[in-house]
């Protein structure tokens, strides 16, 4: 039953193996070397919709696929003019010596949604970016982007992302002078593992909440915000955002899908969701919600059968409905408590990634409308993937 948590099926743990990898010294409060006899990320594609990923990075060579530009049309997605996709993909897949990325053996499907701005006019673009990804295989989607509008087109986009049995991140915010304060859209549609920011303090390296988040009761998970990654050109920069906290989350779950091929996107978002290192008031809080992601603990963790996407609210998939996550992982339905008022603690951060404007239902592609007709049909937990294989 949804609402029940089912009975544990047999431990399908991977057996620990040796890895070449050595991670850089920001993975190590996330366990990556622990991780990594579980998992690299070997065979899972990530999709990152963002400002394009420079292919030719070292730390990225060999690891970004042929993509997709929906600004200009000018590149394949391969390119990367504002160096921000760069950056979020080397967090996923960046095989450096030591590796910045949490899953160094990964695979990146860059899609060009950002132009050089770094922000996007129409939210229908990362609609199109979307669907565009689960039909080419993309296996987790991230999205380190985001603004205050909600998108009936976008939120389609993700019903079909989910109706295809994939893991759909989303950075829930940086606090900025003009906008106001709750959890960016798209990672506050149900489904979606919404993710905050961490940084760590003091002599002692006590994790804290990285001031500049946008937090409220849609968070689900927290990471790490304040990071080295690779920098467009070559190289590697120091940043700090909620954009790359999502990339951390991304990758754990290409962690997961790597390891075990077969489980579905609803179980991975559980695993995490359940396994998160609880940090803050117990249970789910606005700041870190479950608390910060924990790749070991979830690699680790018995296996349920998980008929749907905990995080999912929505009584079916469909363009209305916008509500916030459950409180219980296992809830399908609940009134969110209110988005604090954090105009008193207010801090200057990077600018947004981008903007959204809510888009007539009319401009979508029509692979988006036919999904939409088709999940009213039937529940996204059994709909099975029709599009191209996995590929390594």
């Amino acid at each position: 039953m949804p609402g029940t948590q089912q009975p544990p099926v047999p431990d399908l743990t991977p057996a620990p193996t040796p890895t070449t990898h050595q991670p850089h010294e920001q993975l190590t409060t996330l366990g990556a070397a622990d991780a990594w006899h579980f998992s690299t990320g070997a065979d899972v594609v990530v999709a990152v919709l963002d400002s394009g990923v420079d292919a030719d990075h070292p730390d990225l060579a060999g690891r970004v696929l042929p993509g997709l530009d929906l600004v200009d049309g000018s590149t394949d997605g391969r390119d990367d003019p504002v160096g921000h996709g760069t950056t979020v993909a080397s967090l996923v897949a960046g095989a450096g010596e030591p590796a910045v990325g949490l899953a160094p053996d990964a695979t990146i499907l860059p899609v060009r949604v950002l132009d050089e701005d770094n922000r996007y006019q129409e939210a229908t673009t990362i609609a199109d970016g979307v669907v565009w990804a689960v039909d080419e295989g993309a296996d987790v989607i991230n999205l380190s982007l985001g603004g205050p509008r909600e998108s009936s087109a976008l939120a389609l986009a993700l019903a079909y992302a989910m109706a295809n049995d994939v893991v759909v991140v989303a950075c829930t915010g940086n606090l900025s002078g003009d906008e106001t304060y709750e959890v960016w859209y798209p990672a506050r549609e149900p489904g979606v593992l919404a993710v905050a920011g961490i940084e760590f303090v003091g002599e002692e390296s006590v994790a804290a909440g990285w001031r500049a988040s946008l937090t409220g009761p849609e968070t689900v998970l927290a990471a790490p915000a304040v990071v080295t990654g690779a920098e467009a050109g070559g190289g590697h920069r120091r940043v700090q955002g909620t954009s790359f906290a999502s990339a951390l989350v991304a990758a754990a779950a290409a962690l997961l899908r790597s390891a075990y091929p077969e489980m579905p996107a609803a179980e991975v978002v559980h695993r995490l969701v359940t396994t998160a290192d609880d940090l803050g008031q117990p249970a789910r809080n606005p700041d870190y919600g479950y608390g910060v992601v924990d790749p070991v603990a979830a690699l680790t963790a018995p296996s349920f059968e998980v008929p749907v996407n905990p995080l999912d609210t929505k009584a079916r998939y469909g363009v209305a409905g916008f509500g916030s996550a459950p409180t219980d992982p296992w809830q399908l339905a609940g009134d969110p408590s209110p988005v604090p008022d954090a105009a008193a603690t207010a801090v200057a951060a990077a600018p947004p990634g981008g903007r959204t404007s809510e888009a007539p239902a009319w401009l979508l592609l029509s692979a988006v409308a036919l999904a939409a007709t088709a999940l009213g049909l039937a529940a996204a937990a059994a709909a099975q993937r029709s599009r191209s294989p996995r590929r390594s």
